[in-house]
C-alpha cells in the first residue's frame, strides 16, 4: 500500500521555486529535504495543505502570491549609498549583511547593485510582491519514529568520537 502524507509521516521532498511571470527558477533543492508532516512548520500553511494526501512520484505546482507570505514589498528598506562607505567585503550582488537595530533585533539585507559609486542593498524578503510556483516532487513518505517527530525531522547522528555518545545534530 502507498503512504500518503498525512500528520506525524516523514516527508522528502525536491522542490523548485519559480517566478510566475518570468518562469525563471529562482532557488531550489535537488536533495532530499525532510520535515515531519503536520509538526515542523518549515512549510507555508498552504503548501503544507497541497501536500495533505499526496504520495511518492507526484510532482505538484502550488501558485503562491509572496505577499501573503512576506507581505508587500517595503520600498523603505531599500537603501542606496556610497560605496567608500560600506566595507568592501559587502562589495558584491547576492551578499547578505545582517544589520542590527537599537534593540538588539537583527534584519537581513541583501546587496542587490553595486556600481562604481554606490551599493544599494534591500531589506525585503526576494519573494515579497512576487507571484511564484513552488513546484514540489515527493521523494518519500514513512512513518516517522517518535524522535523525528519530537524533533520536526530527521535525527541525524554526530561522529562518535572513541566510543562516545553521538548527539543528534
Amino acid at each position: 500500500m502507498k503512504e500518503i502524507i498525512q500528520n506525524e509521516k516523514f516527508v522528502e521532498l525536491k522542490y523548485q521555486i519559480i517566478d510566475e511571470k518570468t518562469g525563471d527558477v529562482l532557488t531550489g533543492v535537488d536533495f532530499p529535504v525532510g520535515y515531519v508532516h503536520g509538526v515542523n512548520k518549515i512549510l507555508s500553511p498552504q503548501v503544507t495543505e497541497e501536500l495533505e494526501g499526496k504520495s511518492v512520484g507526484q510532482i505538484i505546482d502550488i501558485p503562491i502570491d509572496g505577499n501573503l507570505i512576506y507581505g508587500p514589498r517595503d520600498e523603505s528598506l531599500v537603501i542606496t549609498d556610497f560605496l567608500e562607505n560600506v566595507p568592501e567585503e559587502y562589495h558584491e550582488v547576492g551578499t547578505t549583511i545582517i544589520m542590527e537595530k537599537e534593540n538588539g533585533d537583527t534584519k537581513n539585507f541583501i546587496v542587490t547593485r553595486v556600481d562604481e559609486k554606490s551599493i544599494t542593498i534591500d531589506g525585503n524578503n526576494p519573494l515579497c510582491g512576487r507571484n511564484v510556483i513552488f513546484k514540489l516532487e515527493v521523494l518519500s513518505v514513512r512513518e516517522a519514529t517518535e524522535a523525528e517527530i519530537a524533533a520536526g525531522g530527521k535525527i541525524e547522528k554526530g561522529p562518535d568520537f572513541d566510543g562516545g555518545i553521538a548527539v543528534p545534530l
